[in-house]
């Protein structure tokens, strides 16, 4: 039974609930340990529950939690129905649902459409099938080249690093685009497309609200008998063509899902990871589609008004355009935390912001954490005024950074393994939380982390910031409350602040939101001052690098 958010406009249970939540990530290994094995799991997570209500979000965006060898943190899965026995069990997952959901929050959950692990059930019949078989077909197998075989089909590179292609016992190879444990599906087979049929409904069916799904663009594939090199891949336009990325043909997947989840009431939803160009993002978001796709922009931009303002612009747009809302994010758990990018030099250079500096394990360039957190928190109070929905990842509602500093034994993200001296890997960002200043593992368990924590982390726990009205986590919870307080329109009109560097805009009831990106302080306009990510100047005036909710 929906409910109600406190204070709120929207019922939880209305249909177009999504469009603007607040959606908070849960990366279930590092989130809540209930055992002591070190993994967190899900009745950690069911003990969090009031965590998440008090913190004021809509709902839970679930990471990888199926049985799974962790190759790669659990997108590596072996069976979509089923809980891997590290996190629990189907009841286990039943028991936080249903504490979710009495806290009037949603549970979206990860799907993993492009690839199975090496150890599902369909990949082990392919191993022990012939050439040509219907449980290869199932997988995109291909015969090598030269003499015997014995070169892969193409040159072309894993994104994890090293060939694309690993041979089997027969001398056949197969695809994957990522980790060697992830062979990619063959989305022509018909097999393929209605298990996934039958996964969206086994989740549904026990109350999942939606689904994030991961890699969207690269389901459907076409792979011409004389392959590309890497080079040709590379240089090859993004217009519905290409071999493995955002073909069009994608489309005709999502559709099929989309019959699944109208079928219920209300509506399943998706958001769909999907990194293609701007111009190609509104089908997957499309109500015949996913519904939703992620807007990975800021994730990339540097902390300066004109960049934030383009972002925000093109991609309200966007969203007009597909009938959806769009999507903010600030951080997740493949990417440096935002408090630590802000910290560090913007390199344009830098797909993943933060990557040199992850390299030297934190030292060089030197980070300005003081800095990096307060333009955090204004980008964040930022974030949450804007029309659409807002993704938070765990942990940076305690303000954390990245860690940099794991030693080489203890990292666990196949990229360092794969691209040695070119990535450590993710790693950093997927350390288990601190709930205390005190404990083995900071209150995340009884025993130890499954990856080790910084002593810093006694500083940030949630336990010695949620009293404290000053606190990172005070701000994001104050921020929530406001925000659905505040909620109307999902529309903006910018205002004229007579400076570059301050962005100001208004939504449709009279709620204005301004940043100012510059090092001085500058002038707010008229209007009570409701919320501030610092404390206003003794003039009254925003500081440096902080950002202002006012009423008019």
């Amino acid at each position: 039974m929906s409910r109600p958010r406190q204070g709120g406009t929207v019922l939880v249970g209305d249909a177009d609930w999504w469009r603007q939540a607040v959606v908070y990530q849960i990366y279930p290994r590092s989130f809540a340990d209930s055992d002591g094995d070190g993994i967190g799991d899900l009745p950690g997570i069911t003990s969090r529950v009031s965590y998440l209500r008090d913190l004021g979000v809509d709902a839970v965006w679930l990471s990888p939690f199926y049985p799974s060898a962790l190759a790669d943190g659990g997108y590596d899965v072996d069976d979509y129905r089923n809980v891997d026995p590290r996190f629990g069990t189907l009841d286990d997952f039943d028991e936080m649902l249903t504490a979710l959901t009495e806290a009037g929050i949603k549970l979206i959950i990860d799907i993993v459409p492009n690839h199975t692990s090496n150890r599902h059930e369909w990949f082990q019949a392919a191993l022990a099938a012939p050439k040509g078989s219907p449980e290869r077909d199932k997988y995109l197998f291909r015969d090598g080249i030269g003499p015997g075989g014995e070169e892969p089909p193409s040159d072309w590179a894993s994104a994890f690093g090293g060939s694309a292609w690993e041979r089997v016992a027969d001398g056949q190879w197969y695809l994957h685009r990522f980790a060697v444990e992830q062979p990619d599906l063959n989305w022509d087979n018909r097999e393929v497309r209605d298990d996934f049929l039958r996964t969206l409904r086994f989740w549904s069916d026990r109350g999942v609200s939606g689904f994030r799904v991961d890699v969207a663009h690269m389901t459907a594939k076409r792979l011409p008998d004389e392959l590309p090199t890497m080079e040709q891949l590379q240089a090859m336009p993004f217009d519905g063509s290409h071999p493995t990325l955002d073909r069009d043909e994608v489309h005709e997947i999502y559709a099929e899902w989309r019959e699944v989840f109208n079928s219920y009431d209300p509506p399943r939803t998706a958001v769909a990871e999907a990194w293609v160009p701007a111009h190609r993002r509104a089908r997957y978001a499309s109500a015949e589609g996913l519904g939703q796709a992620f807007n990975f922009d800021l994730l990339q931009a540097p902390f300066e008004a004109e960049a934030f303002r383009d972002v925000i612009a093109r991609n309200l747009d966007l969203a007009a355009q597909s009938g959806s809302s769009t999507t903010w994010v600030l951080s997740n758990h493949d990417l440096v935390r935002h408090a630590t990018r802000y910290g560090l030099p913007h390199d344009p250079a830098e797909f993943k912001q933060g990557r040199t500096w992850l390299l030297s394990r934190g030292t060089e360039p030197v980070l300005d954490a003081d800095r990096g957190l307060r333009r955090a928190r204004a980008a964040t109070l930022l974030e949450l005024a804007l029309p659409g929905s807002a993704y938070i990842y765990q942990g940076e509602e305690l303000g954390l950074h990245e860690v940099a500093d794991i030693p080489d034994h203890a990292r666990q993200d196949p990229t360092f393994a794969r691209k040695p001296g070119s990535d450590v890997g993710r790693d950093g960002v997927r350390v288990p939380l601190p709930w205390t200043a005190a404990g083995e593992s900071y209150g995340f368990g009884p025993g130890a982390a499954h990856l080790p924590q910084p002593e810093w982390f006694a500083e940030v726990a949630a336990s010695g910031q949620s009293d404290d009205p000053a606190s990172t986590l005070s701000l994001y919870r104050e921020a929530i409350a406001m925000r659905h307080r505040l909620q109307c329109e999902e529309q903006l009109e910018w205002l004229d602040t007579g400076h570059e560097d301050v962005l100001a805009f208004s939504r449709p009831n009279g709620w204005t939101c301004v940043t100012n990106f510059s090092d001085k302080p500058a002038d707010l306009p008229a209007g009570q001052v409701l919320l501030a990510s610092a404390e206003l100047d003794g003039e009254g005036r925003l500081p440096a690098e902080t950002t202002a909710w006012l009423q008019r």
